[in-house]
Formats: C-alpha cells, sequence, structure tokens
C-alpha cells in the first residue's frame, strides 16, 4: 500500500466528560505529534507518565499516560500513537488543538482507523463488520456472534474455502496447459471437481441457516398491527415500560413505524407500532397505512391487536401464518370463559392498564425468539452481503461441475469467478464500491 502523507487524530473514548479520555494518533507524523506534546519520545510499547504541553507556548494542558507503537507492529498497521488523559471537555479540546497545529496531522473521519487498519492487512472486511457489529452489539447473544466475527469466525473459513478452491483451479489448469499429453486433461478434471463439490457442498450448509445470523444481528422483528383505536400503541408502551409511542382516543394518531429494541432474555427483539390499517381519504393516515402493511408483510412475527369487545377485526389473509392475535382491553370486556387471562392457542388476552396477560405474552415472546434466532454456536452468515457473496460463489462452483464432461475452459473460468466471489467476502478484491457503506456508520476515533 502506498504510504499516506497525512496522519489522522481524534478522541477514540466515549464522551467527554469522562474519568479518562484517549486520543489516538495514526500515520507517518504520529512520533512527531507525540514528541511535539511531551517532549520526548517513550519506549515502544511501556506506558510513560508525561506532561502534555502546547507545542507552540510550552504551557502545560494535563499529565497523560503517553504510548508509542511503530508500525507495522501497531493496530492500524502505521506508527501509532495515544495518550490516556482526564477526560474533561477542556483538556481534550486542547489536546486535540494541539494536535492540529503539527504539519502533517488532520482530525480523522468516522472509521479512518480501522479502514487503515484493513488496508494495511491487519484486519479483512468481515473482521471489520464483526468490530462494527460489537460496537453496536444491544445483547450478549449479539456480543458473542460479533466477537466471533472479530476474531475470524467467518474471514478463516472463507479464506480456507479460496485457498482449496484455488488448488482446484491448478489442477484443471494444469490439464490445460499439458492437453497434448494422452489422458492428462481427464485424470486431473476429475480430481479437481471432486474437491470443488466437497467445498460447494460445505457452503451450501453454512448457507442453510434460515437466516439466524442476521436475525441475530438485527434482531427478531415483531409489528403490532390491527385497526385504530385497537391499543397498539398501549399495549407496546407497557412491553417497554415508558411512553414511547402517543397514545390518544383519536383514531389514526399513529401515523409512522415505531421502531424500539428490547432484550428479551438475551435475545434482541425489535418492537414495530404501526398505523392502524383501515381504509382512509386523509394522504398522510394512507401513507402511514401503507408502511404498516410493508413492515407487518416484512416481519417475523405479527401481534394482531384487536379490542376484545369486537368480534370481527382478524389479521388479513397475507399475515395469517406469522400472526399471534392479542386480544386488548379484558379490564373492559371481561375475558371470554372458554379463554383464562394469558394465552389460549395462538391467542392472548391482555390488559395495558391492569398489566393482565403481558407476562404470558412476553414469555412467550422471549421463547419465540430464542427459537427463531437459535442458541448455540455463532453463525457464519450474518451480512446479506455475506450471503450475496457466498451464493455467487455457490453458483458459479454449480456451473463449474456442469462442465464435467468436457470444456476444461469453461470449468477454469467458472472456478475463477468463485475464487472471485470469495475474495470480496474477505475484501481481497473490487471493496472499494462498499467501503464507504461499511465504514459510514462507525464513529470518529475508531
Amino acid at each position: 500500500m502506498t504510504e499516506r502523507r497525512d496522519s489522522i487524530f481524534a478522541l477514540s473514548s466515549g464522551r467527554p466528560p469522562a474519568a479518562i479520555a484517549v486520543v489516538r494518533v495514526s500515520g507517518p507524523q504520529a512520533g512527531a505529534a507525540l514528541a511535539a506534546l511531551i517532549g520526548r519520545m517513550p519506549k515502544p510499547r511501556h506506558a510513560t507518565l508525561a506532561t502534555v504541553r502546547e507545542p507552540a507556548t510550552r504551557e502545560a494542558i494535563d499529565q497523560a499516560v503517553a504510548l508509542w507503537f511503530p508500525g507495522p507492529a501497531s493496530e492500524t498497521g502505521e506508527d501509532t500513537a495515544e495518550l490516556q488523559m482526564h477526560g474533561g471537555r477542556a483538556v481534550i479540546a486542547a489536546v486535540l488543538k494541539a494536535l492540529g497545529t503539527v504539519p502533517g496531522c488532520r482530525m480523522a473521519e468516522p472509521g479512518e482507523f480501522t479502514r487503515r487498519a484493513f488496508h494495511n492487512g491487519k484486519l479483512d472486511l468481515t473482521r471489520v463488520e464483526g468490530l462494527a457489529d460489537l460496537i453496536a452489539a444491544d445483547t450478549d447473544a449479539q456480543r458473542r456472534q460479533a466477537l466471533s466475527h472479530l476474531k475470524g469466525l467467518l474471514g478463516d473459513r472463507a479464506e480456507g474455502w479460496r485457498r482449496r478452491l484455488i488448488e482446484a483451479q491448478a489442477l484443471v489448469e494444469a490439464g490445460i496447459d499439458f492437453s497434448d499429453e494422452a489422458d492428462v486433461p481427464t485424470e486431473l478434471l476429475g480430481p479437481a471437481l471432486a474437491q470443488v463439490r466437497l467445498l460447494r457442498d460445505e457452503i451450501v450448509r453454512a448457507l442453510a441457516d434460515g437466516g439466524r445470523g442476521e436475525r441475530l444481528r438485527d434482531g427478531f422483528v415483531v409489528a403490532i398491527a390491527g385497526p385504530p383505536n385497537a391499543g397498539k400503541s398501549s399495549l407496546l408502551n407497557r412491553i417497554v415500560r415508558r411512553e414511547a409511542a402517543i397514545v390518544s382516543p383519536i383514531p389514526g394518531t399513529t401515523r409512522d413505524v415505531v421502531e424500539v429494541h428490547l432484550d428479551l432474555g438475551g435475545q434482541p427483539v425489535m418492537l414495530l407500532d404501526t398505523a392502524g390499517l383501515r381504509d382512509t381519504d386523509d394522504p398522510i393516515e394512507q401513507e402511514g397505512v401503507r408502511r404498516a402493511r410493508e413492515r407487518a408483510t416484512g416481519a417475523d412475527l405479527v401481534l394482531w391487536v384487536r379490542d376484545a369487545r369486537s368480534e370481527t377485526e382478524f389479521p388479513p389473509a397475507d399475515i395469517l401464518e406469522r400472526t399471534w392475535t392479542i386480544s386488548t382491553k379484558i379490564d373492559l370486556a371481561g375475558v371470554p370463559e372458554s379463554a383464562a387471562p394469558g394465552v389460549a392457542g395462538r391467542q392472548f388476552f391482555t390488559s395495558a392498564v391492569t398489566g393482565e396477560g403481558l407476562p404470558e405474552l412476553l414469555a412467550a415472546l422471549e421463547a419465540e425468539a430464542e427459537a427463531r434466532v437459535g442458541v448455540g454456536e455463532p453463525a457464519l452468515v450474518v451480512r446479506a452481503r455475506h450471503r450475496a457473496a457466498l451464493e455467487e460463489t455457490v453458483a458459479a462452483l454449480d456451473r463449474a461441475m456442469s462442465h464435467r464432461d468436457g470444456g476444461e475452459e469453461l470449468v477454469a473460468e467458472d472456478l475463477r469467478l468463485a475464487a472471485r466471489a470469495l475474495g470480496r467476502l474477505v475484501g481481497r478484491v473490487d471493496v472499494e464500491d462498499i467501503l464507504d457503506v461499511i465504514f459510514r456508520d462507525f464513529c470518529i476515533g475508531k
């Protein structure tokens, strides 16, 4: 990689004020920046107590622990310096201002430290994504899955698949190069395709997880849907124990989708409060109804909320198979003699006012989330990008095996395309167009 001319710096710890703040510098001027602020160079990888001073006036700013990591043995692969100081706003502002006066240094952009680590071969793309997911993890299950990917769960497996694929490709191309010798292409093509079939079956098994990894990463999506004034927003507020949604006796109050993230027994659940489904002439409410139908159709589970006093208002047929019926306001309507408060089959009887039936509903949601998200070993595939790359690989391998009776050149080309798809998965080829998407959600300083 061509060395960058600029060095970057940023606050890498949490928002001030805090007990400790960490400021990181990376790039060819990192050493010069550190020396300018503390007046000397610490011993590499040894914590050193130093006074941080303004470079021009030598006025003391703070006392800090200074660390020096010469590249490439650093987190970014470049020369890296770190100051661990007191976390007051004025202290941080003064240090960042001082660093900005060092020639060749500038404030880092979001995710730029990690991006440099990727470009310098310290992280592959799946590990970068694992780091982003670890920072964003809300539940223990999400944390475990993200950490496993940061440690190379998918990246190492994909690299192993890629090496085996290249070996098979080499056999096929050797057969093409020595095609003038009797029987050589046939003898080499057979073993190569046998390896390809084993590899293809392994990848197919990794894909056959029912989307468990993506569901754990994004959350088990539960849409609360139903007619207006059935008690959808009241139910949401009671579940999350705060006023997350506006409650009003006026029909059509909820216009947009309200999203709330929950941790149910360690499983991530996203609750969606949607607009009441009804025919209306109000164009704004019409858009709310359209969004409600769209989100309910795409949800993992739909809680169809109906007033227990109504004899109709049952869910539409297109979401019926993924629907539990929630009969609300039993404090007003009572519970049918054939059902107890709580659950009867896939129907629950609840009251947002008294809380009756809510424990049974939450227990059932937790069990459903655990069953659908899954427990045990972390999933290999956790993003749509991973799935698309692996599906592209399998399609190329299937095409390669379809040429078994001839066409070694076609087999070699399809194996090359399969290896290219795996290369994109870990970030070896053609990834510049997706880097901005991946890094845009990183915080500055990471």
